[in-house]
């Protein structure tokens, strides 16, 4: 058996603190005590060892008040009766924390910009560590492959418990891959990574904390998939189960009483039929129901669980079960609750943001406001960092849009290349960069893997209006009325409908694009919308143009192939191509035929998937995605630069990020579980 992609780092730290009977170890100030098998964290037994002591464990002191507030929670039985027989110990960055505060956060709308405060809480089966190339323990204890990346086992916490008390067994991974994933009745298609080259895997649970994943065809990137995504590979049986007819005979019969017109419809209400797991739960905002409800929301494994959830924002409170504690043993979180505030105005949020009333914000933040942001530093007690991105600001056509004149001329290969060469990169780095960036052209490996050939990065991304213009002449693109402006190559007029959110991509790049277009005779019209309008207009084929962040590294792309498969994203990312993929997942039955080369990237993304990484099968599979996917101009890139990450100065062990990313899960490899509020 062997392990994949761990490694170990050293670490260092700061004075004991008599907290505990065990030293108040940090990364800051070790102690003496030796680095375990994982970055900045430890088994318990294992650090006990390390440590010379034996552990004793603390709640906060506000824990029962808490737990008073969670809609359908028991009363709390004592710690050493919620947390795992062997929690996980973490390492706090700089000091041991303080209990108590409230973390103030900003999201864009429900679902909306909501993902980098999810990310605060989040949990899954593994996670990476902060040097975003550490795969390390989080839910599950351990875990072990084959020889041949065919079969993962994860052994889980022995005595782990949900948020409302109940055991976290293996039963409740078997229950989210078999009856939530793979039932078309709460998800009408399968996930692409609960599949490998399109066949499901199968789940066996030999025992309480043995989970085995089955795969019909090797996928070492599964791993990589729990350590990174949103989706967490766990749910609830004891309470979704409830509804559900394969776990109860009686569920329809359950659910009716209490108001649903059957199980599932139960089971849509509580967890929705996204994989997304900040979907808010009705129940918490139909408050004249609640009380006749088993439950408020959907127990949780995270930090903290929801309380109340309306229009205006959602609060929640510390989960009092959580399985992790700090050196001293005390159980984390340490902040008590926390309050996500909904602004839709993007002015109105960077304004919160200079007066200092936020604790934590990264997620739709843009470069454009970072001068603003740093001039207001010591005045708003928060500190700025600018760090690398792993997507860039992207341009994608709709290669299936219903209109059939701009559907012949986004497939026109030329059409791409000619809009890709009108794009000054260089004056867009100097303008909405600050001239912080490189220019670049989408390569969707970033950083880029060593089978990588660098030509790629600049393909067609030279500012040549001329050939631009050319290209367009070729294609038929003329202006036939004397307005400056070319029509179709039928006759009709066209305008390029340029629809943007700043939670994808910043205005000002959108504007300057425009311009450059409209330069060489392409007609545009430049809207701001809510993330919300974005997506329904992408998800009823209606975007003339996809704006928004696009790329990501090896390690998501060894877990996802919606990157290089129609349409070349999710709901969170570009959708280009929405009939393609309905072609694709509906064996032709229904959508539109894709032309060779779709297909081709979709049949190497499952290869390269299947392949061992840095193989020399591994690495011909992605040098040919790339070749495939950026001459064929999938997307069009733009500038590669840094966004700002804000943090108040009263948040303690908040740690330099490497990067500005949703692509590693934000705050997920920071560990923000050990956040604390000094006020």
């Amino acid at each position: 058996m062997k392990r994949l992609l761990l490694s170990g780092v050293a670490m260092i730290a700061l004075p004991a603190a008599a907290y505990a009977n065990c030293p108040a170890v940090t990364v800051a100030d070790m102690q003496g005590v030796a680095a375990g098998e994982f970055p900045q964290q430890f088994e318990l037994s294992a650090f006990q060892d390390a440590a010379g002591c034996s552990m004793e464990f603390k709640a906060n002191p506000e824990i029962e008040a808490l737990n008073a507030q969670i809609k359908g929670n028991p009363d709390l039985p004592p710690l050493a009766e919620r947390i795992p027989a062997e929690p996980l110990v973490v390492v706090p960055y700089d000091s041991v924390g303080q209990y108590g505060g409230e973390l103030n956060v900003l999201s864009n709308a429900t679902e909306a910009g909501t993902s980098d405060f999810l990310s605060v809480r989040h949990v899954n089966l593994v996670r990476y560590s902060d040097d975003l190339q550490t795969i390390v323990p989080n839910i599950a204890k351990s875990w072990s492959w084959n020889d041949d990346y065919t079969q993962l086992t994860f052994n889980l916490r022995a005595g782990h418990k949900w948020s409302d008390g109940a055991p976290f067994t293996s039963a409740d991974v078997k229950f989210w891959h078999d009856n939530i994933m793979l039932d078309t009745n709460i998800f009408e298609q399968v996930r692409d990574y609960v599949t490998v080259g399109g066949e499901t895997m199968t789940v066996d649970t030999p025992d309480d904390v043995t989970v085995i994943f089955n795969l019909p065809a090797p996928k070492p990137g599964l791993l990589t998939h729990f350590a990174t995504s949103y989706a967490q590979g766990f749910q609830p049986m004891h309470f979704l189960g409830q509804f559900h007819p394969d776990i109860n005979p009686d569920a329809d019969s359950y659910a009716q009483s209490l108001g649903f017109e059957n199980g599932y419809d139960a089971i849509l209400a509580y967890y929705g039929n996204s994989d997304w797991t900040d979907t808010p739960s009705p129940m918490l905002s139909r408050a004249d129901i609640v009380d006749g409800l088993p439950k408020a929301t959907v127990p949780t494994l995270e930090s903290h669980i929801y309380i109340t959830d309306t229009t205006e924002g959602r609060k929640l409170v510390a989960n009092p079960y959580f399985h992790q504690v700090d050196t001293t043993g005390q159980q984390l979180p340490y902040i008590s609750t926390q309050d996500e505030l909904y602004i839709n105005d993007n002015e109105v949020r960077i304004l919160k943001l200079v007066n200092g009333e936020v604790d934590y914000k990264s997620q739709s933040v843009r470069l454009e406001s970072a001068p603003l942001l740093l001039e207001n530093q010591e005045k708003g007690n928060y500190s700025i960092q600018l760090k690398p991105t792993v997507g860039m600001p992207a341009f994608s056509f709709n290669f299936t849009i219903e209109d059939e004149g701009k559907r012949a001329l986004y497939n026109d290969l030329r059409f791409r290349e000619a809009m890709s060469l009108a794009v000054n990169r260089d004056e867009l780095n100097e303008i909405a960069y600050f001239g912080q960036g490189t220019p670049s052209q989408i390569a969707p490996f970033n950083p880029a893997p060593d089978f990588v050939d660098p030509s790629w990065e600049t393909y067609k991304a030279e500012f040549d209006p001329d050939t631009s213009k050319a290209l367009l002449d070729e294609i038929g693109m003329v202006d036939t009325d004397g307005d400056g402006f070319r029509e179709l190559p039928n006759g009709e007029k066209i305008t390029l409908n340029l629809q943007f959110s700043t939670q994808g991509i910043a205005g000002a790049v959108v504007e300057l694009v425009g311009q450059n277009w409209a330069d060489v005779g392409v007609q545009t019209q430049v809207k701001e919308v809510t993330p919300d309008e974005y997506r329904s207009a992408q998800s009823a084929n209606n975007l003339d143009v996809g704006l928004w962040q696009y790329g990501a590294p090896l390690a998501i792309h060894l877990g996802l192939n919606s990157f290089f498969r129609p349409p070349f994203g999710t709901y969170f990312e570009h959708r280009t191509g929405m009939l393609w993929a309905e072609w694709l997942d509906t064996n032709g039955a229904s959508g539109v035929e894709p032309p060779e080369w779709a297909k081709k990237l979709a049949a190497d993304i499952d290869a390269f998937q299947s392949a061992v990484p840095g193989t020399a099968e591994s690495n011909a599979l992605g040098a040919g995605l790339v070749e495939n996917f950026v001459s064929n101009m999938v997307m069009i890139g733009t500038v590669k630069a840094p966004e700002p990450i804000y943090a108040s100065n009263n948040l303690k062990n908040f740690t330099e990020f490497k990067t500005w990313s949703y692509e590693y899960y934000r705050t997920y490899p920071y560990r923000a579980t050990q956040w604390w509020l000094d006020e």
